[in-house]
């Protein structure tokens, strides 16, 4: 099992910052891509931003230039570095890992965005 451990959401401004963390601990030997997903008020579950343990990052075309994903590999830690938030960014945002082994998959438990006009 694979525990996620998220942090970093709050309220911003328009055009402010927000850097959110997310921490794996347990069967972490199994991890692969690790992610992120948010899903506002009324909408389904997206992908923001994803990084493999190796290859290209994928990225949403509503982020592209403002966000930036990245790990430490040495921490078990994913980061999501948001810049230039805009309102339409609220949402819950979580953190996703990608594992090797059974359930495959795994979900933190969340963390609010919130990006005031």
């Amino acid at each position: 099992q694979v525990q996620l451990v998220e942090s970093g959401g709050g309220l911003v401004q328009a055009g402010g910052s927000l850097r959110l963390s997310c921490a794996a601990s347990g069967s972490i030997f199994s991890i692969n891509a690790m992610g992120w997903y948010r899903q506002a008020p009324g909408k389904q579950r997206e992908l923001v931003a994803k990084i493999p343990s190796s290859g290209g990052i994928n990225y949403a075309d509503s982020v592209k230039g403002r966000f930036t994903i990245s790990r430490d590999n040495a921490k078990n830690t994913v980061y999501l570095q948001m810049n230039s938030l805009k309102p339409e960014d609220t949402a819950v945002y979580y953190c996703n890992v990608g594992a090797t082994i059974f359930p495959y998959m795994y979900w933190g438990q969340g963390t609010q965005v919130t990006v005031s006009s």
